[in-house]
């Protein structure tokens, strides 16, 4: 990679794959300076192979809906550094989960066919009843914390949770366990999520999230035999019993979708849903307006997506030389995709700072874009709208009683703590 004056400078650079910068504003200060001072530069770190790094909403749009010349399966679809990603390269030759985020075309899509019913409006609209049914529960956990605690413990982290397994089949039983693995696998560069870490190599921490990847693998491979022999009407069924031209799917493709399912559709929900409530406690007037106008709460729903941007960044690849933006990017060279910054863009958003639910056109780029975008993105919004629908009616009033706190990662990350106060009706 020749980055020329491209070089972003060293210490707006090390910001970006310190975790620690993740937990706070000054991750949006440093994309608001990169916007304004170098949209499309090459970050260099020690420990790291050098990166493009894609902040503007224009730019991460373009890349994104082009497939073909930024792909996602040359290298890792996460930032790594070069100890990880020489390991990483040595487990693909033989990966243990092989999901629709490393998969280009046209493998891509066959295997994004097999689910892509099951997930559309139509369909997830015959759910809803059970989503209600869950959303109601989550009302009464609420409620029965008496008045005060933390609403990411005490809701948002297991209200998703249940929906997704639901959905997958899984025993109630088993939720808990559940709840550790999708922890365990998002949550190894946060000190609080697993503080043990701290004092371990890369390589240990590398072989405890293979330990964990293959704990879920396991279990899911239970479900896997069960659902052949007893087909249900649940989205395990259609998984393991998936086939493309006529011949069963591969192991490590249905063990791709059970991670991708059961992983991102839980963490990335609950880290929006605990913005809403954020939202509901700091933005004087909004609980009382959501209340006189329920029709409201879609827009509600799509800002908090736009402003938690859980997935903070996902890389690509190129294919091969092309020019972005002015900027002359080599085959193979690396790109940061930046959707947080792109979602705070000035160019894209009015005053994109701002809490804001009477956007004319909210469109946020949270799920991604182009023939990547989330899949599951219809049930999520379904998701919180419901909760939202039968929370909001029942909360007369809601404030925070001390400070947030985000998890440190520079690949998924949101509120893990969220201390307030609330009467409910």
């Amino acid at each position: 990679m020749t980055v020329q004056n491209n070089r972003i400078p060293p210490e707006i650079a090390a910001k970006l794959v310190n975790p620690v910068t993740y937990a706070s504003d000054e991750i949006y200060d440093t994309y608001a300076w990169l916007r304004a001072n170098q949209p499309l530069g090459v970050a260099e770190v020690d420990g790291f192979d050098p990166f493009w790094v894609v902040t503007t909403y224009d730019d991460l749009q373009a890349i994104s809906k082009d497939n073909t010349a930024f792909p996602y399966g040359k290298r890792p679809s996460t930032l790594m550094d070069r100890q990880s990603l020489a390991q990483s390269m040595q487990m693909s030759e033989s990966p243990l989960a092989l999901s629709l985020i490393q998969m280009d075309e046209p493998m891509h899509m066959q295997y994004r066919l097999l689910t892509q019913s099951w997930f559309s409006p139509a369909n997830l609209r015959q759910r809803e009843g059970d989503v209600t049914a869950i959303a109601r529960k989550a009302v009464e956990n609420l409620r029965a914390m008496g008045g005060s605690g933390d609403f990411v413990a005490g809701v948002a982290l297991n209200y998703p949770l249940e929906v997704i397994m639901n959905i997958l089949g899984v025993p109630e039983e088993d939720f808990p366990m559940m709840l550790k693995i999708t922890q365990d696998i998002f949550g190894p560069q946060d000190p609080d999520v697993k503080a043990q870490l701290a004092a371990m190599d890369q390589e240990s921490i590398s072989a405890i999230q293979r330990m964990v990847v293959e704990e879920l693998i396991t279990y899911f491979n239970g479900i896997t035999e069960d659902r052949r022999a007893n087909p249900k009407d649940d989205l395990a069924t259609v998984i393991a019993t998936a086939e493309i031209d006529g011949v069963p799917i591969a192991d490590n493709a249905i063990n791709g979708y059970y991670l991708i399912v059961a992983t991102a559709g839980h963490d990335t929900t609950s880290s929006s849903t605990s913005m809403g409530m954020w939202a509901l406690a700091t933005q004087e007037g909004l609980l009382e307006r959501l209340k006189a106008s329920p029709d409201l709460i879609p827009a509600f729903v799509e800002e908090t997506i736009r402003w938690a941007t859980p997935v903070k960044t996902f890389m690509r690849s190129a294919a091969h030389d092309i020019e972005i933006n002015g900027q002359q990017i080599k085959a193979n060279d690396w790109l940061m995709l930046c959707y947080a910054s792109a979602n705070r863009d000035e160019q894209a958003f009015s005053n994109p700072n701002a809490f804001d639910i009477d956007r004319d056109s909210n469109r946020h780029l949270a799920f991604g874009y182009g023939v990547h975008l989330c899949l599951g993105q219809i049930l999520a919004k379904m998701e919180m709208r419901i909760l939202w629908n039968e929370l909001i009616p029942q909360l007369k009033s809601v404030r925070l009683t001390g400070e947030t706190k985000l998890t440190e990662s520079y690949f998924v990350n949101g509120l893990k703590y969220l201390p307030i106060e609330f009467e409910m009706v």
